[in-house]
């Protein structure tokens, strides 16, 4: 990933099974300035059994009737439209990512000169799957939605010991719910999980309603914010509700540039802005009277004034009990 907060637009599903979706999708990502627009890669027969049920955030916004299968099939796009998809990322200026839900469609993106491979919060605990992708040498984003530190750092484990070193990992904070609720967010955990694994880069991958928690997560120094974009909100479709349409999402990717800019490198110093208006706000030690050469230099016939350009006043311990080496008028640096 990218060395500064780089910024997931998550399509997922949002396409609806739709390339033409999918396309435009591409486009309102790239315009609202994410760095990284992502899918999802998978084949329904692959990924649930055909009974499995749906999250109950799938029954609301799909409906109860058919199971997450029927509804993950209707979701599912062909390899080549895949193709077209890294085809328009690549004219339009934006890098290519999809989450892999096996090793075939892994493979396959990987084919496709794909740069980093995403692994999906209910993947953590698949080690199998885990150690598989840990060999295939590419840079992982690891979420960690559902997560315990103790599964985050078995998943970090089969990860390395199947060949991709922890500098090339990223591991994202997550509360998997559509949408999350905020005071289940605990982006604290953030900072847990940078004590707890600090050759890990640490992000955030986003599931509430708005762009706060995002911009809040940015503040806390995230390295990656993923965030869910749809052309509309209204649509049918599981994830569209906990989505961004492209004008919150074009302001997210504002804010969070403005503030992982202003979070600087920690050290302090004065800024370049700062030190021309040094001698304006500060202030210099003066003559509150007339003072004649030779004269004493004392709380009665000094004082602290503006502009800054003499002598500061943190050296006034210093100049208190010297003489006056010429005559000074009221107000006049000494």
């Amino acid at each position: 990933m990218k060395p500064s907060c780089a910024i997931i637009a998550e399509a997922g599903v949002n396409h609806n099974g739709s390339t033409e979706l999918a396309l435009r999708l591409v486009d309102e990502a790239a315009q609202a300035g994410a760095d990284y627009v992502k899918f999802q890669t998978f084949r329904a027969d692959k990924l649930v059994t055909r009974h499995a049920p749906k999250a109950d955030y799938q029954k609301q916004t799909c409906g109860a009737s058919e199971s997450q299968y029927e509804m993950l099939k209707r979701l599912e796009l062909p390899e080549s439209a895949f193709r077209d998809i890294v085809a328009h990322c690549a004219q339009t200026g934006i890098a290519f990512l999809s989450t892999p839900f096996d090793i075939e469609s892994a493979n396959f993106l990987a084919g496709l000169g794909m740069s980093a491979l995403k692994v999906a919060s209910g993947d953590l605990t698949d080690i199998p799957f885990l150690r598989q992708l840990g060999a295939m040498g590419l840079p992982i984003v690891l979420s960690t939605g559902m997560a315990t530190l103790g599964e985050v750092e078995d998943a970090l484990e089969a990860l390395e010991s199947a060949g991709t070193p922890f500098e090339q990992i990223t591991v994202l904070h997550c509360t998997t719910e559509y949408p999350a609720p905020f005071d289940e967010v605990n982006l604290r955990a953030m900072a847990t999980l940078g004590a707890a694994f600090a050759r890990v880069a640490i992000g955030y991958s986003d599931h509430t309603e708005g762009i706060d928690i995002p911009i809040a997560a940015a503040a806390l120094g995230a390295r990656v914010i993923e965030k869910h974009l749809t052309l509309d909100r209204s649509m049918a479709g599981p994830d569209h509700r906990a989505s961004l349409a492209p004008p919150e999402f074009a302001r997210m990717v504002q804010a969070v540039r403005r503030v992982s800019a202003a979070l600087g490198d920690g050290r302090k110093r004065p800024s370049r802005s700062e030190l021309p208006n040094r001698i304006a706000a500060r202030k210099s030690i003066v003559a509150s009277r007339p003072i004649e050469r030779g004269e004493t230099f004392s709380s009665e016939n000094l004082a602290v004034r503006r502009p800054g350009s003499g002598i500061s006043p943190a050296r006034w311990d210093s100049v208190i009990g010297t003489p006056a080496t010429r005559a000074y008028a009221t107000d006049e640096p000494i």
